[in-house]
């Protein structure tokens, strides 16, 4: 699995004018699902996430957790994480698990943040979403599970 992970003041997701997911505080989280990914990197992934010190504590060192701030997260599908543009000028998504794997193990990466006592909103698996967001900081992250 693969995450980029930015750090929030605010981020929504909207689906045909309607937004379907937003947050205050918080990551905004987009999610690729690999061809080799079980369920044992959803896991590993969202245990990451949620004890990341990417929060700033009160002498404004990053120090805190998604957790410790009681932040909340919007979690968002985005297959093109495993785009391949080594070749061409056409990316190849080859490596992107096929779409009912990827729901599955998008499903099972969201239960394991709430899991973690985590407020997540989502965007709408499979569909085209405009994402809005405010990155604090600006912190970004990419994570790929082991």
């Amino acid at each position: 699995m693969r995450a980029v992970i930015q750090r929030v003041s605010s981020a929504s997701v909207t689906v045909d004018s309607q937004i379907v997911g937003s947050i205050d505080t918080g990551l905004l989280i987009l999610l690729g699902v690999g061809q080799d990914d079980s369920r044992n990197d959803a896991i590993w992934l969202a245990a990451k996430i949620a004890g990341l010190r990417i929060f700033p504590d009160e002498a404004g060192k990053m120090n805190l957790s998604l957790t410790q701030i009681q932040g909340k997260a919007l979690v968002v599908s985005q297959f093109t994480l495993y785009g391949d543009c080594k070749k061409g000028k056409r990316p190849s998504f080859v490596q992107a698990a096929a779409p009912e794997i990827a729901k599955t193990l998008y499903q099972d990466f969201i239960a394991e943040l709430i899991g973690h006592g985590l407020k997540v909103e989502t965007g709408t698996f499979q569909a085209k979403m405009d994402v809005a967001l405010v990155n604090d900081g600006p912190v970004t992250l990419i994570l790929d599970s082991p």
